[in-house]
């Protein structure tokens, strides 16, 4: 066999080497989405030093998934025209970039700049073209593989939460975000080598765009999970300050965020290997029925601690079958050709929710003084989430 033969075995699609780039992406999103996650743990701190009300300081949360995700449309089309690599790379620029600046703001306002766009840009490029790529290193293993890369997310919830509230207890808001911004740039810097642009994928990739508008299908998963993520992102934001009001400690706050991306670890692993046993579309309306089921947990929750983690258990456990098995409904109905501009347009419905939904129940909160009707609206937000997704095919589209 020639020397180019094997090179060419090396690089296919099932290959050793996709398993490589699995690996790059489940620390790339660790990283990003790990520290935009865990803007809870900074939440009182902030808010106490400027002043601010609970909807102003969640405005920095939301701004950023918006951010994240709007901005996918555009690291998702790069990634396909130029590869994950050069994309990676700048992602990690805006993170240390971003947070040293955040770490030195004097006011709210210039957070919602330093740390929406620099979080916002490197989650943008650590997470949906990474995760295209590894969609389109595998057929067989795809949903496997794509399950242990997402994993990377709620990995990142599970550490990164408890121990930036710890750090901030310890060195302040400050210090913290310094420390993160610089140690997570190295790390961004050390996936690049690791992922590649797919065996099948040599050349520049169309952009999709206008013929997943045209799918009524698409449409309809797109509002599905927009109605879905005007609710799932408001207990990344108000979860930990409703323990806290309720007399639990920041870091035991912090860890109801942590079981949260801890449970997803183990759905994101769970359900993409059950793909092959119950198909993709069955498992995805599970994923939405156990979200809704938890804000049911947590409006009867009161002052209970173990309420409040069987919440963040299953709704941790109905958010990572969402991450996981998206990617798969969409390939599989969509094709990999492309991936990254058809996750990109996907996820703007994400962006909508993190800006929208933490920001109205901020304000509502404080019309109300209380949270029950935010977490009443919240189901039934995710029941109409579910009942979107009826009638829907089972199989390819």
């Amino acid at each position: 066999m020639t020397q180019a033969g094997p090179a060419r075995a090396e690089h296919a699609v099932d290959s050793a080497r996709g398993w490589f780039v699995v690996v790059g992406t489940f620390f790339s999103s660790f990283v990003t989405l790990g520290i935009a996650y865990s803007f809870g743990a900074f939440f009182s701190d902030m808010a106490e030093e400027f002043g601010s009300t609970r909807a102003a300081t969640a405005v920095v949360f939301g701004l950023t998934t918006f951010a994240f995700f709007w901005l996918s449309l555009i690291t998702g089309r790069l990634a396909d025209r130029f590869g994950p690599r050069p994309v990676l790379g700048v992602g990690a620029l805006f993170l240390v970039v971003g947070l040293l600046a955040t770490s030195r703001v004097n006011s709210l306002a210039a957070g919602y700049v330093t740390y929406g766009v620099g979080v916002g840009v490197a989650a943008a490029a650590g997470y949906i073209p990474m995760v295209a790529a590894v969609g389109g290193w595998f057929d067989r293993h795809r949903a496997t593989a794509v399950g242990l890369a997402v994993a990377g997310i709620g990995a990142g919830t599970l550490v990164m939460s408890p121990l930036s509230a710890a750090l901030v207890e310890r060195y302040g808001w400050r210090d913290t975000y310094r420390l993160l911004g610089v140690v997570g740039a190295v790390i961004l810097l050390l996936c690049v080598a690791l992922v590649d642009r797919p065996p099948n994928q040599a050349g520049p990739q169309p952009s999709r765009m206008r013929e997943a508008l045209s799918s009524a299908v698409f449409r309809r998963l797109q509002l599905s999970a927009l109605a879905s993520g005007l609710a799932l992102f408001v207990p990344f934001v108000f979860v930990g300050q409703y323990a806290k009001e309720r007399g639990v400690g920041s870091v035991a706050a912090a860890v109801l965020v942590g079981v949260l991306g801890g449970a997803s670890v183990l759905a994101r692993i769970g359900f993409g290997s059950l793909v092959r046993r119950f198909g993709s579309m069955p498992l995805y309306r599970t994923g939405f029925g156990l979200i809704a089921s938890s804000f049911v947990i947590w409006f009867f929750a009161g002052s209970s601690y173990v309420a409040l983690l069987a919440f963040a258990l299953v709704l941790g456990l109905g958010y990572g079958g969402f991450v996981a098995l998206s990617t798969i409904v969409i390939a599989e109905r969509m094709g990999t050709e492309g991936l990254g501009s058809l996750l990109g347009l996907f996820y703007t419905t994400q962006g909508l929710g993190g800006l929208i939904g933490p920001l109205v129940a901020g304000a509502a909160i404080d019309a109300f003084d209380g949270y029950r009707p935010v977490i009443a609206a919240c189901f039934l937000l995710e029941l109409l989430a579910l009942a979107l997704l009826q009638g829907l095919p089972d199989g390819n589209a």
